[in-house]
């Protein structure tokens, strides 16, 4: 059966979804799409918000009777994919090959270590106790094990940590619930699939495991499909680099002295080693000093008290190496520990070899936690030689993968010259439903005071909007800032990214219908909200990556050595494609409305705003925000009853 006849009225899709009916771009996509499968070849699809490029690629896909492997950005994404998405087409395809479902080890439930916090209880907090008689009563009751279904536990809950597996705490094969493992089950599921549903982070993380040696994590398929694939090139940098963490020799520390407690209590030694490494730990943390942040690793190297403390770390790593070295024998769990502890050495001293070229050594310190890093600056020969496997077609889609309408940065970054390209502009009639606003005397980007300046000069038009607004802002600064004043100043809830996990804040906002949520990066993409309940977006400026990142200062200089234009090449792209995705929130269907306003002046007085206008959708321009008030009293009064049109915002 042709794509044509899948997608046609009296098809399979027509008839098994009410209200199917094809749109042109989506039909052009998954043409394409079946063409490259055929042909074994590689495919980039920019299909504008509302292509509807999720079934423009399933479809194809499945119809090939090839073994498949789709991988999200983000779990929402996945979890819309295999729960929504996918029951629907296999239905309508009448499609009965197995499917399956595949996360990273950190969102199993560990049977093993859930069990040996029981056993340690009575040295919990109380809220951790607390959280623990909540996991092991949802345990005997899952199916799956996926953490994220524990009701009433929060996100960034504590015992998280301590109920799931690392690579370096698991015990594998020699676990006593090995058989019955969560994650082995998930994992044999994906094997045995004909199409497997994943996440980039566990893509990558597969291949990392492929290049040393030691098996797979996901099947091997003939066909891949990356949906959100902008966000390929950042992730997978994080996983053909290396790091260390506090958390890591934290959870080491707690695990040596569990294993010491089981399997050799009579070892004193082994219960002051393991407090001696997490101390040693926290007054690395404490080195670091209050702010924190993120930094360049050869600057910390220059500071006497940063490497005393080094030092102090090495040593009780080399303490505990000695001390575990004569627990060997004792148990399962104090051999794992030893083994954990020899990679700890390991890769400490290798994000600290700072003298190897085409790395970025760098550091990232919060409150509490710090991590080393070593990051390749690029990874386009590795992964372009993953993508010309033999017999495999790739798929690469995004709402957000063309800079200046060309392909190129993202080619670059990934290694995919030559690959097949497809550009598909969205379906919505920007021209009707929207207005872009870039207002007059708006303060410098780096003004002082700068987001309560732009909360006040924004009031008005929050005011004048008939329904709830994002305003989406480049730094936590300007985010606490814009939220202060809005909340003293306006009468409509204000809800704060932090103060409640995310999807609570966004069902509060769906539900609030008035409400103005003030965000940092992670709600500029993945949020789909509908309707009036978004009915204004506003940024405060153009999302630049901070000239003090130091792994943006490596691929910089870098750049440099290599006789090319670092704004160009690298800040200018990611910064267009970045504001692409927080665009995209404001319009998600066909009956939506609403007024874009980027706070940026740079976006019409410098030579560069004509790159990020041309990347952005054809929405009607101005610079007055008196006109976006007006644009939302002509959509009242084309809205009322005795209008001939019908309501635009229900």
């Amino acid at each position: 059966m042709t794509i044509q006849t899948l997608f046609s009225e009296g098809g399979p899709l027509a008839r098994h979804i009410d209200g199917f009916l094809a749109r042109a771009p989506q039909l052009e996509m998954a043409e394409a799409v079946a063409n490259t499968i055929k042909d074994h070849d590689r495919l980039l699809v920019e299909a504008g918000t509302g292509t509807g490029k999720t079934y423009a690629y399933l479809v194809p896909a499945l119809a090939s009777g090839k073994r498949v492997v789709i991988s999200t950005g983000s779990k929402n994404l996945q979890e819309q994919l295999f729960y929504r998405d996918l029951p629907t087409i296999t239905g309508a395809l009448d499609y009965h090959q197995p499917v399956a479902l595949l996360k990273g080890r950190s969102n199993y439930l560990c049977v093993e270590r859930m069990n040996r916090l029981m056993s340690e209880s009575h040295l919990q907090k109380p809220e951790v106790m607390s959280d623990l008689v909540r996991v092991k009563s949802w345990s005997s009751t899952t199916n799956t094990g996926d953490v994220g279904d524990i009701p009433g536990l929060q996100e960034n809950a504590e015992i998280l940590p301590q109920i799931t597996s690392t690579n370096d705490n698991c015990l594998g094969r020699d676990c006593p619930y090995y058989d019955d493992c969560h994650l082995v089950i998930a994992r044999r599921r994906a094997m045995d699939a004909q199409v497997v549903v994943i996440n980039h982070h566990l893509f990558f993380a597969d291949m990392a495991v492929k290049d040393t040696g030691f098996g797979e994590l996901v099947p091997e398929a003939q066909v891949y499909v990356f949906d959100e694939a902008h966000q390929l090139g950042e992730i997978a940098t994080n996983y053909f680099g290396k790091s260390v963490s506090s958390r890591t020799i934290q959870d080491l520390a707690q695990d040596i002295q569990l294993a010491y407690r089981a399997e050799a209590h009579d070892m004193g030694q082994l219960g002051k080693a393991a407090d001696r490494l997490s101390i040693a730990s926290q007054d690395l943390r404490l080195a670091f000093g209050v702010d924190g942040g993120r930094g360049n690793s050869r600057d910390l190297l220059r500071q006497p008290q940063w490497g005393q403390a080094l030092a102090r770390l090495n040593d009780a790593i080399e303490f505990c190496y000695e001390v575990l070295k004569l627990a060997l024998g004792r148990g399962e769990q104090l051999d794992h520990c030893f083994e954990r502890l020899c990679e700890l050495r390991t890769r400490l001293g290798e994000v600290l070899a700072i003298n190897q070229t085409g790395y970025s050594y760098w550091y990232e310190c919060t409150r509490l936690h710090f991590s080393l890093n070593l990051t390749p600056l690029s990874v386009a020969e590795r992964f372009g030689a993953e993508v010309m496997r033999p017999e495999v077609a790739w798929i690469f889609t995004s709402a957000t993968l063309t800079v200046d309408m060309g392909f190129d940065h993202f080619k670059a970054e990934l290694g995919l010259a030559g690959s097949r390209e497809l550009m598909l502009d969205s379906p919505f009639d920007y021209s009707e439903q929207a207005r872009l606003c870039v207002p007059r005397q708006l303060p410098e980007p780096n003004a002082f005071g700068r987001g309560e300046m732009l909360a006040l000069r924004l009031i008005p038009l929050i005011n004048k909007t008939p329904g709830g607004c994002f305003f989406l802002c480049t730094s936590h600064q300007v985010m606490r800032q814009v939220a202060e004043v809005l909340r003293r100043e306006i009468g409509r809830t204000v809800l704060l990214q932090g103060e409640d996990n995310k999807q609570r804040l966004l069902s509060t906002f769906v539900e609030n219908g008035r409400a103005v949520l003030v965000a940092t990066s992670s709600f500029w993409e993945g949020i789909d909200v509908r309707g009036a309940a978004l009915s204004c977006v506003i940024i405060d400026k153009l999302p630049f990556a901070s000239p003090d990142d130091p792994l943006l200062k490596a691929r910089v200089d870098d750049c440099k050595l290599k006789g090319g234009d670092p704004f160009a090449d690298i800040q200018l792209p990611k910064a267009v494609i970045a504001l692409k995705q927080g665009v995209g929130r404001l319009i998600r269907d066909r009956r939506d409305h609403g007024v874009l306003v980027i706070c940026d002046p740079r976006m019409v007085n410098k030579p560069y705003g004509a790159t990020f206008i041309k990347s952005l959708p054809a929405i009607p321009r101005t610079r007055d925000l008196d006109c976006l008030g007006e644009f939302f009293s002509g959509l009242a009064e084309a809205a009322r009853p005795d209008s001939a049109q019908t309501d635009l915002f229900q």
